[in-house]
Order: C-alpha cells, then structure tokens, then sequence
C-alpha cells in the first residue's frame, strides 16, 4: 500500500517511485499481510452473531482447533505487520523527497487525507465495518511527526502503549462493567415487581442501548442476520451506524494499538531489520526467541477464553465479577513476540531463495495492497451479504476459510498479471494522482 524507496546514486526526485527503486522483500511482507488480514477479517464479513459459542467450548469440533490456529498464529499478528510495514512507508515515502532538499509535508499530508476519505467510501459504500484505511490515515498524520526521532525511542512507544491501551480498556471495561451490573440489579428489582428508581430505569435503557448496538440477545441477533441477508439499502441502515460509532466514538481507543505498531516499524526499517539487513545469526535468534516466549503465551490466552468465555453469557458473568481482566495484558506482548518470529522466518526463508516463484506473486499483492485490500471487501461482502450470492450465516466456521483460499488463489494469480501490463493497482494509480495532483503513468511502456 506504501511506496517502496531505496536509496540511489542519482539525484533524487518528487515523484511516484519506479519499478527499479522497490524494495522487493518489503512488497512481500505487505503482501503476506494482506492476505493474512483476510483470514482475520472473513468472519466478520460472514458469520453471524455469537458463532463461536456453540464450538469455542467443544474441542471434539473441527471449528475449535481452526479457531485455535488462527487465534494462536495469525489473530493480530497479520494487523501488526501490516501497521509495522505501515510506518516504515513514512520514511519510505518521504526519504528521496527530502534528500532533494524539498519538503514532503504538504504530499504526505494530502496523502493520509485521501486515505481517510477512502476508509469512508470503503465503510459506508462498500459496507465493510472492519476498514482500517480510515484509522491509518489518522494514525499517518501523527506518526509522520516521529519520523526522526531515534529508533531506540521509537520502540518504547511498544510497551508503554500497551500499558496506556490497558489502561483506557479497562476504563472502558469498568463503565462497561458498572452498566452490566446497574442492569442486573434493575433486572432483580423489577423481578420483585419493586418500583423501581429513576437511575434503574436508566440501567435498563442504557444496557438496552448496548444490547441492541453490540451484544443483541438471541432473537436480536437472528434479526441482525435477516437484516444482513436483506437488500443494500437494509444492510446499509444496521452497518453504517456502527461504522460511524467506531470512526467517532471508539476512535480514541483504537488510535493507541496502531500507532504503537507504526513507530516500532519506523524503527525496525531504520535498523535494517524489515529491509533484510541482518545478519542470518540474528533473525534466526528473533525467531527462536519469538516463538519460545510468545506461543506460551498466545496458547495460554486461548486457553483462558476456552476455559472463562467459551460464549457471551460466560463473558458477562465474569465481568460481573471480575473488576480487572489482567489477562488482557498478554494480549500485546505474545502478538509482539509472534509477529516478529514470523517477520524473520519468512526473511530467511526469502533471502535463502526457497519459494521464489511465490515470493514474485507476493511482492505483486504487496504492491497493490490498497486495491486488493478493497478487492477482499467487494467479493465478500458480495458473496455473503444479502443482496448478493446471500451466503451469509449459511457455511460453518471452517467452510469459510476455504473462500479466504479461492481469493488468495486469485490475488496471488491476477497481481502479477496486472503488473504485467500496468505500472500500479488501479487504485494505487488514482491515490498517487491525487495526493501528486497531476496524472501518472498507468500503462508500461511495453504494453503501450
């Protein structure tokens, strides 16, 4: 999705970047992002309400052991290495321009804009709620600010907003905490057929108004689905507002996680570990130390939800009497530890020659990131939703993943082919054209 600079003999220009300036192993690493984004995003596009309660506390299920591994293995570590690679664009965008001696503030700006309004168009036009082009393009505006702070500063933003990400959940989880339990001594009350007070009447409508947004009961969760396999117009009307809420209301809470993830990119690109810099020794030592710390970790986060949360009632009554989910702490750190293990793996794997064929049609979806992105939003919400192949609440949990199958079957297939022809995705071309305000070249040369 970001332009790919490396550093050149020749005087530097502001302009798009060539074919010949990429950085290849950072394409890849996008690419292998983005499709694995897709595993984490399907069932939102696909499966209804509370679909995990009926296998999250059966082992005997094929869908608990598929939860498991994408729990385990990918769950946040997809969108931490799509937000790393995310802030190594800051420096990869800006680099050349300012080596020119020309400021890249007003482009970038104008960038990160585009990038807003089209988190918007994807949300409230294609419907997808999930978008993250929107917070990026928040996220870019600050992060631009760091670009020349140093790097050992830059990675302690990881673990101290983790700390602050902690702390504003469990502010949230507090207020929300306090509603739950305001609502079930209301509920008591008027199953005593007691009067009750203005401030239980209060609880039952507030906690109404979280039910009906974010936690339906099992007859509002079957109308969520008829509204999911209805027309556009229908599907429309119940996902915009929890789009809107999620871009206004939550945005303060969702900013932290990505920032963090950009500034540790910023800094893993100026130490040379995203660019493959690094010594064999070095990222197999990463690597080791990754897995043996994280994987205990993320099985025992996974554990802990089979065991306390296998379903929603589960949930709420833990929350009604746990005042602080501790747990919630591991959550950052083995994402950390994984996502980096997966990082140097797949560099020594890179830079050792295996799979090369598969590394050029990653580097090919790397390089179309924004269209292929938006792609994964056309086709599911196409083949699921209502007003499409309506398919939506109708395959198991498993079956879904072999969709995710078919569509990186046909990214990993067409990108390459596309580039083949043209010198960016489609949608890469009209970001560049607007944030340079002047029209790029679409066509290579030879296909011209």
């Amino acid at each position: 999705m970001d332009e790919i600079l490396t550093e050149v003999s020749t005087p530097p220009v502001v302009a798009p970047v060539s074919d010949a300036d990429r950085l290849k192993l950072i394409d890849a690493l996008r690419g292998v992002a983005l499709l694995g984004i897709l595993l984490m995003n399907i069932p939102g596009f696909s499966m209804p309400k509370y679909f995990s309660d009926s296998f999250k506390g059966d082992p005997a299920s094929v869908n608990f052991w598929v939860s498991a591994v994408i729990s385990v293995f990918f769950e946040g570590k997809m969108r931490a290495l799509f937000g790393m690679i995310f802030g190594a664009g800051v420096l990869l965008f800006t680099t050349r321009k300012e080596q020119a001696g020309r400021s890249a503030t007003a482009l970038y700006y104008r960038r990160m804009i585009w990038l807003v309004l089209f988190g918007l168009i994807h949300a409230h036009l294609i419907l997808w709620i999930g978008d993250i082009l929107y917070l990026y393009g928040f996220c870019g505006m600050i992060v631009y600010l760091f670009r020349k702070v140093k790097p050992a500063y830059l990675v302690m933003a990881v673990p101290l907003v983790a700390l602050c990400d902690f702390t504003a959940g469990s502010v949230f989880y507090h207020i929300f905490r306090e509603r739950r339990i305001a609502y079930v001594d209301a509920r008591a009350a008027q199953a005593e057929n007691k009067t009750l007070t203005e401030s239980q009447e209060n609880a039952l409508k507030n906690w109404k108004e979280i039910e009906e947004s974010w936690l339906p009961d099992q007859e509002g969760a079957k109308e969520v689905t008829r509204k999911m396999k209805s027309d556009y117009a229908t599907v429309a009307s119940h996902l915009r507002p929890l789009a809107w809420k999620i871009q206004t209301i939550f945005l303060p809470f969702e900013i932290w996680d990505s920032l963090a993830l950009m500034l540790l990119g910023l800094a893993l690109y100026q130490w040379g570990f995203l660019t493959g810099r690094w010594t064999t020794r070095s990222y197999i030592t990463v690597a080791a130390a990754g897995y043996l710390i994280g994987l205990p970790l993320a099985m025992y986060s996974f554990y802990h939800s089979y065991r306390y949360t296998p379903n929603v009632e589960a949930m709420l009554a833990r929350m009604e009497q746990v005042p602080i989910e501790f747990t919630s702490l591991i959550y950052p750190f083995q994402r950390i530890f994984l996502v980096m293990a997966h990082v140097s793996m797949i560099i020594l794997i890179y830079q050792a020659g295996y799979a090369q064929k598969l590394f050029r049609r990653l580097e090919a979806v790397g390089q179309m990131a924004l269209s292929n992105y938006i792609m994964h939003s056309l086709v599911c919400t196409f083949f699921f939703f209502g007003y499409g192949f309506n398919f939506f609440a109708e395959l198991d949990y498993y079956q879904i993943y072999f969709v995710a199958l078919v569509v990186w079957g046909v990214q990993l297939f067409t990108s390459p082919l596309w580039l083949k022809y043209f010198l960016f995705g489609p949608l890469e071309w009209v970001w560049r054209s607007l944030t340079y305000l002047k029209l790029q070249p679409f066509l290579r040369p030879a296909a011209a």
